[in-house]
């Protein structure tokens, strides 16, 4: 804590402040994530691609971001997060900007797998950052609104890239979306403290509020060990990672093949297919939201972690994959569409959920247990756009993969059925929630 620290009777908002730099870096990833996506039927026409070989350049990605998120998450943990995501972001702006400079499908894979490479570990370190600046009565709502920023960045993505694809052509907007995110590094290492007691414009009220309810530095603060052991061999850290799987299965479905069934399967115009892209992420921004708000409100009226987090996961998974059969099932273009946005909907509506589950059972290594179920997530992001490519090739149906998801989506609600969100992966005793949240 600094010796000019400012003494006063309400807390300060600098917490806030933190908040907002997280949510446009979730904006930022996301633009510049589901950039391909939208401008994907322009490089494959131009490159001469077949659907499996798009489906390998959309699994390049996450291939690498898979591989690396352990690491990274670790990294936040050992470094600080303020070192850390600003290392993340640069790198990623980096091969943004390089993917508009590529010449084929191997230079695509390359820089793909670059590109994932530097991402990987964005998200846990802003799991491991709202742990650090946040109480545990508001993390679920925190993580939300940085959840949110990915359902901006995404919903703008389409409409943003055929816009100026139409103008500049498909290469420049790689690059103007990577300078974004260079100047958005520069402002964040310079303002950003990794603790409140660092910053400030953290007063003492404020450190006090984050502090309660066991908020401290001893339980939270950065470490450069993990019990490496102990964590994977947790029977719960490989339920949570089970259930992710499924999630990162169906989620790079509207992150990869979105535009391209909208325009292809579904027969719309570029217009309308950039409307429909759109609109499953602007429905998503309030599931994000209420998804946050109600696991913090059932844990804390209820006092029962178990059906604050895995009665909400399991309900919006088991939605979503209704939606998802409903899509597979409709001949009309209109109605699949608005299936396909009510199916994201409930999926993302847990999306804060599962990562509030990590700080539940992670503690001071809330970086290493998000990156494992982060990791595991986007194995299944992984083989999700291959799958796709190879069954729109061979069999030329774009129905059987919903279907194959809708079953995936089921065994994730199994799995959050079996998640004990008491139960520490870390082999520390898990807190319950603290009585004098519980009329919150």
């Amino acid at each position: 804590m600094t010796a000019q620290r400012v003494i006063a009777s309400t807390p300060s908002g600098a917490r806030f402040k933190v908040l907002g730099f997280l949510f446009a870096m979730s904006v930022i990833m996301y633009l510049d994530r589901l950039c391909i996506s939208a401008a994907a039927p322009t490089i494959s026409s131009e490159f001469h691609l077949s659907p499996s070989q798009m489906g390998y350049v959309f699994s390049a990605f996450t291939f690498a971001y898979a591989v690396f998120e352990i690491p990274s998450g670790w990294l936040g943990d050992y470094i600080g997060t303020r070192k850390a995501l600003a290392r993340i972001v640069l790198w990623w702006s980096i091969f943004t900007a390089l993917t508009g400079v590529t010449a084929g499908f191997a230079s695509l894979i390359v820089i793909r797998f670059l590109f994932g490479a530097g991402e990987a570990g964005a998200v846990p370190n802003t799991t491991r950052t709202i742990s650090r600046w946040f109480p545990p009565s508001q993390q679920g709502r925190a993580l939300s609104v940085s959840f949110i920023g990915l359902a901006v960045g995404a919903a703008i993505s389409t409409p943003v890239v055929f816009f100026l694809i139409r103008h500049q052509g498909w290469r420049w907007p790689f690059f103007e979306f990577g300078v974004i995110g260079a100047l958005w590094c520069l402002v964040w290492y310079w303002w950003f403290r990794d603790t409140p007691e660092q910053h400030d414009s953290a007063n003492a009220e404020e450190i006090r509020l984050i502090r309660q309810g066991g908020t401290d530095l001893e339980q939270h603060g950065q470490t450069r060990h993990a019990p490496w052991a102990t964590i994977f061999s947790s029977p719960n850290l490989l339920v949570i990672c089970a259930m992710y799987f499924g999630y990162g299965y169906a989620l790079y479905f509207y992150i990869t093949w979105l535009p391209t069934y909208l325009l292809k399967a579904r027969g719309f115009s570029e217009n309308y297919a950039g409307l429909f892209s759109a609109m499953p992420w602007v429905l998503g921004i309030g599931a994000f939201w209420f998804g946050g708000w109600v696991t913090d409100w059932l844990s804390n009226r209820s006092g029962s972690l178990k059906l604050g987090r895995c009665a909400v996961g399991a309900a919006g998974l088991l939605g979503s994959a209704v939606m998802l059969v409903a899509v597979a099932s409709t001949g009309d273009r209109i109605l699949a569409a608005f299936f396909l946005s009510f199916a994201l909907v409930c999926q993302l509506m847990t999306g804060s959920v599962a990562f509030a589950v990590c700080l539940d059972v992670g503690r001071r290594n809330a970086g290493v247990i998000s990156g494992a179920m982060n990791t595991v997530g986007n194995l299944g992001g992984t083989i999700a756009p291959v799958a796709v490519g190879y069954v729109v090739e061979k069999w030329g149906s774009w129905t059987i993969p919903f279907y194959i998801t809708a079953g995936l989506l089921g065994f994730s609600v199994v799995m959050w059925l079996l998640i004990d969100p008491y139960r520490s992966v870390i082999g520390e005793q898990a807190d319950p929630i603290p009585s004098s949240e519980l009329s919150l």
